[in-house]
C-alpha cells in the first residue's frame, strides 16, 4: 500500500513538470531578448563587428615594428649568393614598421571608420530581429483571441443547430433549416480549423525566433505595452532620416571609401620606414674568401626612403577608388531618400488606418446591437433564428474585419517604430 501511494506520488510531481513544461509564460520583453541572443542574423552582424575591428588594428599595427627570427642556412660554392634575397646566415633577425605614411594614414582613418558602419549596420538587424520577434508575438495573440471568439460562435452555432432540430420535430421548420444550421457549424469549424494552422505557424516562427519548443510558448497579452500615437504634424521622415541606422551606416560606408580613395592617392606620396637587421654569418659560406675582413656579427639600423614616380597603375587604382566612393555617396543619397519616402508612406498609412480601425469599430458596435436585438425578438416570440443567424453573421463579419484592421494598423506602426530607431526602445518598455 505504501509502495503505491509513493508511486502515486511519483506519477502527480511526473505530472506537474510535464506540465510546466508544456506551458512556459513568454512576456514580449522576454521573447525579444531570446531572439536578440539566439538570432542568426545577429551573429552574423557581430561577426561583422569583429571584422572591422581587426582591419583597423591591422592598418594601425603597421606602426608598430614587426620582428621576424629565421635563419638562412646553406653551402656556398663560389660567392656566396642570397638566399631569398637575403645573405646565407646561421640566424638573422628582421625588424620594420611604419614611420611616415600618407597612405597608410588615410587606410588606417576608412578601417576606423568602417567599424562604425558595422555598428550601425548591426544595430539594424537587431531592430529587423525585434521586428519580426514583435509581429508575430502579436499575431499570434490576435490568432488566439480570435480563436476563442470562434470556439464560442461554434457553441453558439451548436445550440442553434439543437433549437432548429427542435422546431423541426414540433413542425415549425422544414428539413432545408437543419442542412442550413449545420452548414453554419460547418463553417465555424472550418474557421477554427484556419485560424489554428495560421497560430500554428506563427508559434513555430517564434520559435524558432527564440530558439524555446514551439509546444512550451504561452503569449502573454497583457506584456504588449501600448503603441505611441502618431501626430500628423509631426515629421517623422526627417527624424528618420536622421536617426535611421541603415542610412547612417551608409553614410559612414561612403566616407570610408572616401578615405581610402585619398589614400590611394598618398601612395604616390614619399613615406618613411625604420628597418633593422641582423645577421649571424659562418666561413663556410665562404665570405673571408670573397671579402678582405670577415664578420661573423652583422647588424643595420636605418630608415627607407620611397618616393614613387611614374607609377602609371596606382594611378589607375586611385582613380577607380575615387569611382567606388562617388558610388557609395550615391548608394548613401539614395538609401537616405527611401527611408524617408517609406517613413512619410508608412506615417500616413498609420493615420487612414487609425481612421479606418474606428469606423470598423463603430460598425461592428452597430452590428452587435442589431444581433442583441433580434435576440431579444426571439426571447419575445416576435423574431426568427433567422434573423438572429443573419445578424450574427453579420457581427461577425463586421468583428473580424475590424480585426483585420487593427493588425494592419499595428503592422504599421511597428514598421514606423523600427524606421524611425525607437522600435527596441519599445520593446524594452515592456512588461
Amino acid at each position: 500500500m505504501n509502495a503505491f501511494r509513493v508511486r502515486a506520488s511519483l506519477f502527480v510531481l511526473c505530472t506537474l513538470s510535464t506540465s510546466s513544461l508544456l506551458a512556459e509564460s513568454l512576456p514580449l520583453k522576454h521573447a525579444v531578448e531570446l531572439a536578440l541572443s539566439h538570432s542568426a542574423v545577429a551573429a552574423m552582424a557581430s561577426a561583422d563587428e569583429r571584422k572591422a575591428d581587426a582591419a583597423y588594428r591591422e592598418a594601425r599595427n603597421a606602426y608598430v615594428p614587426q620582428f621576424v627570427l629565421g635563419s638562412g642556412l646553406g653551402k656556398s660554392w663560389g660567392f656566396p649568393l642570397s638566399l631569398e634575397g637575403a645573405a646565407p646566415s646561421v640566424l638573422n633577425f628582421n625588424t620594420q614598421s611604419a614611420l611616415f605614411n600618407p597612405s597608410l594614414q588615410q587606410f588606417m582613418h576608412a578601417a576606423h571608420t568602417e567599424i562604425t558602419s558595422a555598428k550601425l549596420q548591426a544595430k539594424d538587424r537587431r531592430e529587423q530581429v525585434v521586428q519580426d520577434t514583435v509581429l508575430s508575438y502579436l499575431e499570434l495573440t490576435r490568432w488566439q483571441q480570435q480563436i476563442e471568439q470562434l470556439r464560442q460562435e461554434e457553441a453558439d452555432s451548436l445550440r442553434t443547430e439543437q433549437a432548429v432540430e427542435a422546431r423541426i420535430k414540433e413542425g415549425v421548420d422544414s428539413a432545408t433549416e437543419r442542412t442550413k444550421a449545420k452548414l453554419v457549424t460547418a463553417r465555424a469549424k472550418l474557421r477554427i480549423a484556419e485560424a489554428q494552422g495560421s497560430a500554428d505557424v506563427l508559434r513555430l516562427k517564434l520559435a524558432n525566433l527564440t530558439g524555446l519548443p514551439a509546444s512550451t510558448i504561452e503569449i502573454v497579452a497583457d506584456s504588449i505595452p501600448s503603441l505611441p500615437s502618431v501626430e500628423a504634424d509631426d515629421d517623422a521622415a526627417a527624424r528618420a532620416a536622421a536617426s535611421n541606422p541603415s542610412v547612417k551606416s551608409a553614410e559612414e560606408h561612403a566616407l570610408a571609401q572616401q578615405l581610402r580613395a585619398r589614400g590611394e592617392h598618398r601612395a604616390l606620396w614619399p613615406s618613411i620606414d625604420f628597418a633593422g637587421q641582423y645577421a649571424l654569418l659562418s666561413k663556410y659560406n665562404n665570405y673571408d674568401q670573397f671579402f678582405t675582413t670577415f664578420e661573423r656579427h652583422n647588424g643595420t639600423v636605418g630608415v627607407v626612403m620611397r618616393l614613387p614616380f611614374l607609377n602609371f597603375s596606382q594611378k589607375a587604382r586611385a582613380e577607380g577608388a575615387d569611382a567606388d566612393a562617388i558610388k557609395a555617396k550615391q548608394e548613401a543619397r539614395a538609401a537616405k531618400d527611401q527611408v524617408s519616402a517609406e517613413t512619410l508612406r508608412l506615417q500616413r498609412s498609420v493615420q487612414q488606418l487609425a481612421a479606418a480601425r474606428e469606423v470598423a469599430d463603430l460598425e461592428y458596435q452597430v452590428a452587435q446591437s442589431g444581433l442583441e436585438a433580434a435576440q431579444t425578438r426571439v426571447q419575445a416570440n416576435t423574431g426568427t433564428f433567422h434573423e438572429v443567424e443573419d445578424a450574427r453573421t453579420q457581427a461577425r463579419e463586421r468583428r473580424n474585419a475590424m480585426m483585420d484592421v487593427d493588425l494592419q494598423l499595428s503592422r504599421a506602426r511597428i514598421s514606423l517604430l523600427r524606421a524611425t530607431g525607437d522600435l527596441e526602445k519599445w520593446a524594452n518598455a515592456a512588461n
